[in-house]
């Protein structure tokens, strides 16, 4: 099943938030996301400052800024309340 733009970039935040800095293929393997596609979600997280690149010892790592990780946390609050959403729409629609 294909993923939405939001839970790959949801994915990639969560790995680099529970993980630390990473070199890309390490994103790669652990957010499940092949190379090409990885590139594009971390240009745009780069350019919203969800994400950092840094040169250490010659590699170049990724990890999630603070607001990256507001910005997941709001998100899994929202992704937590949907159930209760779910069934207040349900009650008053049946």
């Amino acid at each position: 099943m294909k993923r939405s733009k939001l839970a790959i970039y949801v994915d990639i935040l969560k790995v680099l938030a529970h993980t630390g800095p990473l070199k890309l293929t390490h994103i790669m393997y652990k957010a499940n996301i092949n190379c090409t596609v990885l590139r594009k979600q971390l240009d745009f997280l780069i350019k919203e400052g969800l994400v950092e690149n840094q040169t250490i010892k010659k590699s170049t790592v990724f990890s999630v800024t603070q607001q990256g990780l507001t910005v997941l946390k709001y998100f899994q609050e929202i992704t937590q309340d949907i159930p209760s959403i779910e069934k207040t729409t349900n009650r008053t629609t049946a």
